[in-house]
């Protein structure tokens, strides 16, 4: 039976990293090929020729899918099924990566972006999880990227934050009803990493993360805390101290004060 690892959002970011990252975890993982999932074809097959120069890599399969709300993950089943008509495979590594976010006060951001991301953030994350366990079987992983941002809801960055606390608690709440039949559930709750994020979220107002930390560093971390079967993985003392501190600190004080002092920039649409 071939064993895969699926990768969300792989072209680019930390999808990549994360990627690059199964590559070279190949023999721990004893993988036979790495199904790579995100929009951009052009990005994958890059993401794919790097991983071929890995030696003893599993083969990268790309695959160019919209996975965003109920049609991505109806794009996502069926791929599976397709997939499972040809060869009997097993997910051994879920990735959920793939996601975005939106710069502003809620009241001045485009409410048709805000619902396409909690499609893909919650949604899409929710489905694929969901039609990929009855793939997996005792020793499978799977990693959630969450946030720091889960920890506390925050102004101008208030639905993002929801869509994250939502992945930290559905996959806290996932680790729990899985540890019989042996499947890891890892969040990752990165702070501010340098990926294509902020450019996303700002409309192009703003073309780097501020202070972003290396995402290939952020991702290497989580994968060994994730094969160590650890629930939440959190890289920087710094990030540690931020989410301790949600304990005691009011929600409303820090969504009061991230909105009056944590402007975030973000470019409207011309009319």
């Amino acid at each position: 039976m071939k064993r895969i690892a699926i990768i969300t959002g792989a072209s680019s970011g930390m999808g990549k990293d994360f990627a690059l990252e199964t590559a070279e975890n190949y023999q721990s993982l004893k993988l036979d090929e790495l199904w790579l999932i995100a929009r951009r074809k052009e990005k994958l097959s890059e993401t794919a020729e790097e991983i071929k120069q890995i030696p003893g890599a599993p083969r990268p399969k790309i695959i160019p899918l919209d996975i965003a709300g109920i049609q991505g993950v109806e794009a996502f089943k069926n791929l599976l099924e397709v997939e499972k008509k040809e060869e009997e495979f097993e997910i051994i590594l879920l990735i959920n990566n793939a996601g975005f976010g939106t710069y502003g006060p809620f009241d001045e951001t485009p409410v048709e972006k805000e619902m396409q991301m909690i499609d893909l953030n919650c949604t899409s994350l929710t489905g694929i999880t969901g039609y990929s366990i009855p793939f997996m079987k005792k020793g499978s992983f799977i990693i959630n990227t969450a946030s720091m941002a889960a920890f506390a809801p925050l102004g101008n960055f208030a639905v993002y934050g929801a869509t994250k606390a939502f992945v930290l608690s559905f996959s806290t709440a996932l680790s729990a009803e899985l540890k019989d039949k042996e499947i890891s559930v890892c969040a990752l709750c990165p702070g501010s990493v340098s990926t294509e994020f902020a450019n996303v979220a700002s409309n192009g107002a703003r073309k780097e993360v501020l202070h972003g930390f290396s995402s290939k560093k952020t991702v290497s971390h989580c994968m060994k805390k994730a094969l160590s079967k650890k629930r939440i993985a959190i890289l920087r003392f710094k990030w540690k101290i931020q989410a301790w501190g949600s304990k005691i600190v009011s929600p409303y004080a820090v969504a009061h004060f991230t909105y009056k002092y944590s402007k975030r920039p973000y470019r409207h649409e011309k009319k």
